[in-house]
């Protein structure tokens, strides 16, 4: 029995008592159970009695005694304790409890998926680093966390469509330009530009790609190092991407926002609506209407678009393309765009609290040595995200950057990141993997196979292990869906560790294949086998759902 299944149990006594007359209550579509910390109360518990107590006029130990009575009766219950002011504490058979090895197993990849977000249709916007140098250590966080989230929403029943806005429309690009063509004249780099290997490298490639650039006027060389400059660069993020194993539906230019009248026309609809108003030559956004400390300029007197005007036409255009909510994945130092985008968001007429949502990664540093690394070799005085690969690999830095909550600052150990111990918290969850693997390969040379569905047995499954292990197994769907509701990417991270260690604890006191030594019945074998193969899918799908392998030897 699913917890799942044992929460509609619950609502069917609810439902039966109250067309008996014993409760007059509005019955819920689902009730919350949950496995209680101290075993002894019990599989799982919930509170549903003390939430209908006042609605049905009784106190909730009376509420708890008529539901009890008749869950109690109910096919996989064994027995029923009301405890404490009202909670209900139930206790499987045997049967019931290790049915769901069954049910995990035959669900495989679908296991841990569910319909909680079905009809939301999310922009998710994340990294969205300026085009003008490698993806460093604080967008490398997002890539992990933005992809990783993206799969658990879509996990839950969401249409997602991941985004990385360029930002290829402002000054910063001059400057990415003009270093490009100085390095390329063997010229020295204007003091605001941009330094670093890769930046040779791309004048170089830049020069290779458009032959005679050197002989066109400084104007043209200009124009042309910004063009094909750009497109490198991008090109590079792109393959970072690529190998990092994150992926983005949608690549959208700001300067296209520019070219297509859109930011024109972002202004315009404000305009009509009385957002917008001229003064001392600049044309200004009333945010104040809607709490900014201060009204915002979208074009400055002499002319020039502020990105304020730009962000303005990119979350209308996104509210064009029919989604919502939006979600933005920023950097630390962005805390000050969260009151900006909700005032576009109230501007254009939306719901600020529940059109957008706006989460702040905070900063990512890496050890070595008990040292802190703060250089690239390639980027100068910034760690990249090809070093990061480099350094640990993908899996360890994808698992570290999403097991911890994005409002917490990160140290990456790159010697704990590389180690094959315990304390590797990536090496400990994919060992457990490849543990459950090897008992599959095993059981294989011994001629043993779990057999088929019908010939497992669940009621064999009683060690406290063995329930230890069920219960872990069955939090996995509701874990993916309350990382999907919060958006809180390491739940699913920290359970995979948890499930880890019921599995580890299993393995050494329930001894899964025979031996001389050790004989175990052909019933309890297979029986154990369908359980290590649902705690193998679990695992697979949980680190599925954070772009990590699980790999099958270590």
């Amino acid at each position: 029995m699913t917890p799942a299944e044992l929460s509609a149990a619950v609502v069917a006594a609810l439902r039966d008592a109250v067309d008996a007359g014993d409760l007059s209550v509005s019955v819920p579509s689902a009730v919350t159970v949950e496995r209680p910390k101290n075993r002894d109360h019990g599989d799982y518990a919930t509170n549903v009695a003390m939430q209908l107590a006042k609605a049905a006029g009784q106190p909730p130990r009376a509420v708890a005694t008529v539901i009890a009575a008749r869950l109690a009766a109910m096919p996989g219950v064994k027995q029923v304790d009301i405890a404490g002011p009202g909670f209900l504490n139930i206790t499987l058979d045997a049967a019931a409890a290790g049915e769901l090895a069954r049910a995990v197993v035959l669900a495989g990849a679908a296991y841990g998926t569910g319909s909680a977000l079905t009809g939301q249709d999310i922009n998710l916007e994340f990294v969205s680093a300026n085009p003008t140098g490698p993806i460093h250590i604080g967008g490398v966080r997002w890539a992990a966390v933005g992809d990783a989230l993206a799969r658990i929403l879509r996990a839950s029943g969401a249409r997602v469509v991941t985004e990385y806005y360029i930002n290829d429309a402002g000054v910063q690009i001059d400057r990415f330009a003009e270093s490009l063509l100085a390095l390329a004249n063997d010229r020295p780099v204007p003091s605001d530009g941009y330094v670093g290997a890769y930046m040779s490298d791309i004048a170089t490639q830049a020069v290779a790609r458009q032959p005679g650039l050197l002989a066109l006027s400084e104007d043209e060389q200009l124009r042309a190092f910004r063009t094909v400059g750009l497109d490198l660069m991008l090109e590079q993020i792109k393959q970072s991407m690529e190998d990092f194993g994150t992926h983005f539906d949608v690549w959208f230019s700001e300067q296209s926002l520019y070219d297509d009248g859109a930011v024109e026309g972002a202004l315009e609809r404000l305009r009509e609506q009385g957002h917008v108003f001229e003064r001392d030559g600049a044309v200004w956004l009333r945010t104040t209407d809607f709490g900014d400390d201060k009204d915002r300029v979208l074009i400055k007197a002499d002319g020039e678009t502020t990105y304020f005007a730009s962000d303005t036409a990119y979350y209308i255009n996104k509210r064009d393309r029919g989604f919502t909510p939006l979600i933005y994945l920023l950097g630390a130092d962005h805390h000050g765009y969260i009151g900006r985008l909700k005032t576009i968001a109230a501007c254009a007429g939306d719901d600020p609290e529940q059109d957008i949502e706006v989460q702040i990664g905070q900063f990512v540093k890496m050890l070595k040595d008990g040292q802190e690394v703060r250089m690239s070799k390639r980027a100068g005085n910034i760690i990249t995200i090809d070093d990061v690969v480099e350094w640990v690999g993908v899996d360890a830095a994808r698992y570290a950057l999403t097991r911890q909550s994005t409002d917490s600052n990160i140290t990456l150990d790159i010697d704990v990141l590389t180690s094959k111990t315990n304390d590797n918290p990536v090496f400990y969850v994919q060992y457990a993997h490849a543990r459950m693997s090897s008992v599959k390969r095993n059981a294989a040379e011994l001629g043993i196979d779990r057999g088929p569905a019908q010939e497992f047995d669940p009621g064999l499954l009683v060690h406290e292990k063995e329930s230890e292990l069920l219960g872990a197994l069955g939090e996995f769907p509701r874990v993916v869906e309350t990382a999907a509701e919060l958006r809180e990417v390491h739940r699913i991270a920290r359970y995979l560790e948890q499930l880890a260690t019921a599995y580890h604890k299993f393995y050494d006191e329930c001894r899964i294949l025979p031996s001389e030594r050790y004989p175990v019945p052909a019933e309890l074998t297979r029986a154990r086998l369908w359980l290590a193969e649902a705690a193998q899918t679990v695992v697979a799908n949980g680190l599925g759902l954070l772009g990590v392998s699980a790999p099958e030897r270590m």
